[in-house]
């Protein structure tokens, strides 16, 4: 009986343990932050650019993979350009001959011209004959007809000559058109980032708009998350903040406060505990500084999760010092590896 009783408190006290233990790790709360201080959880995310063909083609070639990494201006993919070529050959053939044809249109306004000045020449001379009685009236009103037939030539001619000219811009336009389509057949990175899928190959045809790579742009490296509303009004745009990555949980990147949601809204999903989802939350946006995703452009990595951290605005308008050696910060020199402290 006793050696029962005996079993019977060790296990009560193992049960014990164990419910301490499950208690301690799943629905102990953790630690406030300090005074003046508020984080969210979050991950690191950037923009994912689709990089599409403006017009329906065959795929010439794409001269990048999975994986690697791009800057503004290089070139990813290129369209096979064979058809719109004979097309600007053509366009340029039709601006050159409607050229040709402002040329003719010009000598024959200089010719309408010298008509024009020839028929007053002679409609002055027979004013000055008629004057004296050496013409008849007739033939001077022939030399004013002739006159005024040469002017409306010459008119005719300049009008000519500018519907030529209009011709000649209009062909222009075609020919700058098709040059616009070829230029736009060469696929180049709007701006830094990395290549996340390639959705094509050569020689595929793609429609209007059809997908051929998805870019992870590393222009605008960011996490977002959510404060309440008894904290939010106390975050400002521009303001210092720090995110610490679960990889990196000894340190932190520095990171800017660049979104101040103005609309509150519930809490999103992810948030379990119901008090929470019942509250309004405002969404915030920090933001890593350019020159230090630059620095460190291979060790970015999207979706890594973290803690966001953010200074509150205290009521003599001033922002709470970060306490020494609570989130040291990662300054812009690169490292071979990402979870190396600088």
């Amino acid at each position: 009986m006793p050696r029962k009783i005996s079993i019977s408190i060790v296990l009560i006290a193992l049960l014990a343990l164990l419910g301490f233990g499950a208690w301690t790790v799943l629905f102990k709360p953790s630690g406030l932050p300090p005074e003046g201080f508020a984080r969210g959880n979050g991950r690191i995310e950037a923009d994912l650019v689709d990089i599409s063909p403006r017009l329906a083609g065959r795929v010439a070639e794409i001269r990048v993979r999975e994986g690697d990494r791009v800057a503004s201006g290089d070139v990813l993919a290129v369209m096979d350009t064979t058809e719109l070529a004979s097309q600007l050959r053509r366009a340029e053939a039709a601006v050159a001959n409607a050229e040709a044809a402002v040329g003719v249109a010009a000598a024959e306004v200089t010719e309408a011209e010298a008509k024009l000045a020839l028929a007053r020449s002679e409609q002055a001379r027979a004013e000055t004959l008629r004057a004296r009685d050496m013409v008849s009236q007739q033939d001077l009103d022939i030399r004013h007809t002739e006159t005024r037939v040469a002017a409306a030539a010459v008119a005719a001619a300049k009008a000519n000559q500018r519907a030529r000219q209009r011709a000649v811009d209009a062909e222009d336009a075609v020919r700058a058109e098709i040059a616009a389509r070829i230029a736009d057949s060469t696929l180049v990175a709007p701006g830094a980032g990395r290549v996340l899928y390639r959705l094509a190959q050569p020689g595929e045809i793609v429609g209007s708009g059809g997908k051929l790579l998805t870019l992870v742009s590393l222009e605008d490296v960011y996490m977002e998350f959510f404060l309440p509303a008894t904290e939010a009004p106390r975050v400002r745009i521009g303001d210092e903040a720090r995110i610490v990555p679960d990889i990196m949980s000894h340190t932190a990147v520095p990171a800017v406060v660049s979104f101040v949601s103005p609309q509150a809204q519930f809490t999103p999903k992810q948030v379990e505990t119901v008090t929470e989802r019942e509250s309004l939350m405002f969404r915030i946006r920090v933001s890593i500084p350019p020159e230090l995703v630059a620095a460190r452009l291979d060790q970015v990595k999207t979706g890594v999760r973290g803690v966001a951290w953010v200074r509150l605005v205290g009521g003599d308008g001033r922002l709470p010092d970060w306490p020494e050696g609570l989130i040291p910060p990662l300054v812009a020199t690169p490292t071979h590896s990402p979870v190396d402290r600088p």
